[in-house]
């Protein structure tokens, strides 16, 4: 219970930093969305990347199992988890860009590119 706790703390922490500005009357609700925008967007994209390498994690663990049964079934769990985070990742990027759509009349709903070749 206690890390629940701390995680909600944390988590609290982190809605009021990013809402303070507009409860103070500092920014207009557009401008705290496209902050929230821009943060979700970036976090999304970091968890992506993460959940792409517990998959791949979990392909090497089944192809380096060399037959031993716990070592395959602890493979196929990381790649049926790594799916799952995936979809949930894909799930929650499309609820954003939605979110941004309906109130933001569609600004920065793109995918972020990578960094460009001179």
């Amino acid at each position: 219970m206690k890390k629940f706790e701390k995680m909600f703390e944390k988590t609290a922490i982190v809605a009021m930093t990013l809402l303070f500005p507009m409860m103070a009357m500092a920014a207009t609700i557009t401008e705290t969305l496209t902050t929230l925008t821009t943060v979700l967007n970036a976090v999304i994209g970091v968890l992506f990347v993460l959940v792409t390498l517990w998959f791949i994690w979990g392909v090497l663990q089944y192809v380096m199992a060399a037959g031993e049964e716990a070592k395959i079934k602890t493979g196929k769990d990381h790649m049926i988890w790594g799916i799952i985070g995936m979809a949930v990742m894909a799930g929650a990027w499309g609820l954003v860009a939605i979110i941004n759509t309906t109130f933001l009349s569609g600004t920065s709903t793109s995918i972020p590119t990578g960094p460009q070749q001179p």
